[in-house]
Formats: structure tokens, sequence, C-alpha cells
């Protein structure tokens, strides 16, 4: 994918999707490449469909947050550059000087209608096992649902050869995966460690995913795992290639005029070479 040229954005919105466009939605923030010259200019695109391939934009207006964490400090960026072109939304940022770097893009609160079944396929196929769970022993696998939700996507990107301890920095999203190691100090056969945040918290027990693309651009197959109670979670960095660890965080709301269910999503993607 060839990203074209553009600066980093930021603004508000809230709107109600359809079902067809918001069901089985991961979404990923993706560079064109993960290892950065120092003062380099650096295109990236936000994927809304699957690690590979986006399946819809996403409007200026749906944005709370474009941030860009580095040696320097954070920076938050304004939206007046941000492109939403038919099915990829795209921004650029010129880096600084050598140093691990983190960008985080944070949308805005959004609502979907769901029939019963739709909502159960879409549990099932983005990895929120214990929500289906508790319809099952409830017996409300045919109800309706009204779902709130958040998506809030992070990656990080090699700038230059000297690590930085950036990656660790929380940028306070509702829903967030923070490396308990640099990443790119990572080789092929190596744990790397997280922690899954909801609302700044440590969330045990919490279902994660994982997976990504070779060297090669061969399927690195997804996987799941859980965090402990502390909220900390592992996976084995199988060989080189592109990395991405995801989670939904979903819980019922009680006594809400508007919606049965809020959802958090948090996604994080990396290299490793």
């Amino acid at each position: 994918m060839k990203y074209p040229a553009r600066r980093l954005a930021l603004v508000a919105g809230l709107a109600v999707a359809t079902a067809a466009l918001a069901v089985a939605h991961d979404m990923f923030l993706k560079p064109d490449r993960f290892f950065v010259a120092e003062n380099a200019s650096l295109d990236l695109a936000l994927i809304n469909g699957t690690f590979t391939k986006s399946e819809n934009s996403i409007a200026r207006n749906r944005l709370i947050d474009i941030s860009v964490l580095g040696p320097a400090g954070r920076t938050r960026i304004d939206t007046a550059a941000w492109k939403a072109d038919g099915d990829t939304s795209f921004f650029s940022t010129r880096m600084g000087g050598a140093g691990t770097y983190v960008m985080g893009v944070s949308t805005r609160t959004n609502l979907i209608k769901l029939t019963g079944k739709e909502f159960n396929e879409y549990l099932e196929s983005d990895g929120i096992p214990d929500v289906l769970a508790a319809r099952k022993r409830d017996g409300e696998l045919d109800r309706a649902v009204t779902e709130r939700y958040q998506k809030h996507v992070k990656t990080m990107v090699q700038v230059g050869e000297t690590r930085s301890e950036h990656y660790a920095t929380a940028l306070g999203y509702p829903a967030e995966i923070i490396p308990l190691e640099n990443p790119y100090s990572l080789k092929a056969g190596a744990t790397f460690r997280f922690r899954t945040l909801v609302d700044g918290q440590p969330v045990g027990n919490q279902y994660v995913q994982y997976g990504g693309r070779t060297a090669n651009g061969g399927r690195i197959e997804m996987r799941a795992t859980r965090s402990n109670a502390e909220g900390i979670g592992e996976i084995r960095i199988g060989g080189p290639g592109t990395w991405y660890v995801k989670f939904i965080n979903m819980a019922p709301l009680k006594g809400d005029p508007e919606a049965d269910y809020n959802s958090k999503w948090a996604s994080l993607t990396f290299a490793v070479r």
C-alpha cells in the first residue's frame, strides 16, 4: 500500500453506525515503514477492517486525539491535514532525533444497533468470548442490543539506532496496551510483555489476540492469550515481521437509556527484525 504524504490531525464527533460498516472491524495504525531515518517524514494509514485491508475510512470529526510521543516529548497534532480517501484514512508526520516513537489515534464514542444473531457472530469473531458466554448462560442469545464503542490505536517505530524509554509511556486513552519492554530490542524467539489498561487501570483476565505478517508478507496466525491478575500479558515473537496485539474490553450497562453494552478497543503495532 502506498500512503500519500499527509500531516497529522485531531478533532471530535459522534455518529450512529450501521452493522454493515462496524461489525468485525478491527482498527490498526500502520506506518509505511517501521524503521525510519532521523528527521525523515513518515506516512501512516489508519486501517479500519483487518490487519491487511481497510474497509472504510474514518472521518475527521470522529477523532478525539492524534499524538506523537518521542524523545522531545508528546505532541498533539492539528486535524487540518487528516485525509479520508476512499476506504483508508491517512496522515503524516516528520520524525525527530533517534529514539523509539509512539503514535496514537483515539476515536470518539459511537453507537451501533445489532440483532441478536449479528451481535453473537461479532462477539465470536472479534474475540469477546466472556460476553458471549454470559449471553448463553442467561438465555439472551436472541436479544438485540445497542453497543456504545470507542477505538484507540497505537503504533511504534524506531528512528535511527538509539532506543529510548518513551515506549512505556501511556497516552491516557480509555483502552491502551503498554509495552513492558522495548519491542525494538527484541529478536525472534523472544517474549514480548505488555500491560492491558482500561481507564488507566490494569485489567486482569483480559482476552487478548495477536498476530501479523512475516518479513516476506506471509500471515502470522492469530492466537489468543489472557492477561494475569496484574493486567500483564505476554506473547512469543516467533520471527521477524510486523506484529499486532489487540483487545476489546466490553461490559454490560445497567439503566443506560442509549446502550446495552459499552466496549473499549485497543491495538498496538510494531516490527521485529
